[in-house]
């Protein structure tokens, strides 16, 4: 799917079904799947002109539901003009290329990690995130891969391309895929490691995240708190690259404050590791704000998904505050009490109205000072070594230069302080 310009969007959108599979009977929660699903269509250029939900005891293990069904859906998608068949759940390799060869490619077959995909390529911005949606990709179509790939010679021609005798044009694309894997690693590697030094250099400085479900206003929050502009547009995905601001609150206190991806209810698991450096930025920080849409009726859902892949990278037990966000969109007067009693010292803003956004600050001053320590530290001169690591790791509150030494007054983080405190007994 692709998108098009505005003149002539509705008249050239791809047109797209929705087949959903589903164990058991319906409920609430299978219509919010499908109408995200549907959303993330939008995302990518799409209009949906029909849903298929089925409820089956079992899945179909060669077609994924029944053969008589997907009859069905094959000729009213011939009859619709439809250019894509969207299936909202993950389904296997195999089953796909069964699905594929039955609707005899006259129409696209995509599963839901697959316009997932999409839109993270489709927003890519930096190297890094191109990199890593690059491998996802790679990794998702390896075992994907049919006859259809010969065009990867050309796309990576090289050495190693000619198969030896007997090697079939499978065997060398799936080897080139492979290849390509471990370049994409590599590089990921290289990024990582210039991430690390980035990071050394605010390592005295507090560092705040914003997770949350994709489309919960995460970037509207950051340029509330930090008066810049970021990208915001109502889809799903809109950003995808970190992005990441030093805050100042007054003379002594600061803080850095990073928006990262967006999550989704079942967040596809190559996608969350090839990510894994970008949202390597939350391990780092002193306090995740879990930003929430509190106008959605899946908001509970929502915090879920955040708690689900923060397990996911082992960082549940980091410092956080859930801030329930677009109050300005609700009518619902016994919600916030409610919200209030269930999650103790949670927050209620409004990022696009700048409501509460000073409160917001205020709690997370109150963060960084439950952090910071205050002392007096004398440094002989020729320690240069420690003298570097205060003006650079503490915020210098008084310097007096003496003889022998400097004395500095300073505040910051307790263990680095404590650590430059020790470094001088020594």
């Amino acid at each position: 799917m692709q998108s098009h310009p505005e003149n002539d969007r509705e008249h050239k959108k791809d047109r797209v079904i929705i087949i959903a599979l589903f164990i058991g009977s319906p409920s609430l929660e299978n219509q919010y799947q499908i109408n995200e699903l549907e959303r993330l269509i939008n995302t990518l250029g799409g209009t949906v002109i029909d849903k298929v939900m089925q409820y089956r005891k079992k899945i179909d293990s060669k077609f994924y539901i029944g053969k008589g069904k997907l009859k069905t859906i094959y000729d009213y998608a011939l009859e619709q003009k439809c250019k894509y068949i969207i299936i909202n759940n993950d389904i296997s390799p195999s089953q796909i290329k069964n699905i594929q060869a039955f609707f005899k490619d006259k129409m696209m077959i995509k599963d839901r990690t697959g316009i997932i995909l999409d839109i993270f390529n489709k927003h890519a911005k930096t190297k890094e995130s191109k990199t890593q949606i690059k491998l996802a990709q790679l990794e998702y179509f390896l075992p994907r891969l049919t006859r259809q790939w010969t065009h990867l010679e050309r796309q990576m021609g090289g050495v190693g391309t000619r198969g030896g005798p007997g090697e079939t044009q499978i065997e060398i694309d799936r080897r080139l895929v492979r290849n390509q894997i471990l370049k994409l690693k590599k590089e990921l590697i290289k990024i990582s490691n210039n991430r690390l030094i980035q990071k050394k250099n605010r390592e005295a400085i507090f560092k705040v995240s914003l997770v949350g479900y994709t489309n919960a206003g995460k970037s509207t929050v950051m340029r509330s708190i930090s008066n810049r502009t970021t990208y915001i547009k109502d889809e799903l995905f809109a950003t995808l690259d970190t992005s990441t601001r030093r805050i100042e609150i007054d003379r002594n206190n600061a803080f850095i404050l990073s928006d990262t991806v967006g999550f989704i209810r079942n967040l596809p698991d190559n996608l969350i590791a090839s990510f894994r450096s970008t949202l390597g930025e939350l391990s780092d920080s002193n306090l995740l704000l879990k930003i929430v849409d509190v106008s959605s009726v899946e908001f509970e859902m929502h915090l879920d998904s955040i708690d689900s892949v923060l397990n996911h990278l082992s960082i549940s037990d980091k410092n956080y505050l859930i801030v329930f966000n677009k109050i300005d969109k609700i009518n619902d007067k016994y919600l916030i009490k409610r919200l209030t009693k269930a999650y103790p010292g949670c927050l209620f803003i409004s990022a696009h109205k700048n409501m509460n956004i000073s409160l917001l600050i205020d709690v997370i001053k109150e963060q960084i000072n439950k952090n910071n320590i205050q002392e007096k530290i004398c440094v002989p001169y020729e320690q240069g070594k420690i003298i570097n690591q205060i003006y650079s790791k503490c915020n210098i509150l008084k310097t007096i230069e003496k003889e022998a030494y400097i004395e500095f007054e300073v505040s910051g983080n307790s263990s680095i302080i404590l650590n430059i405190l020790e470094q001088i007994k020594k």
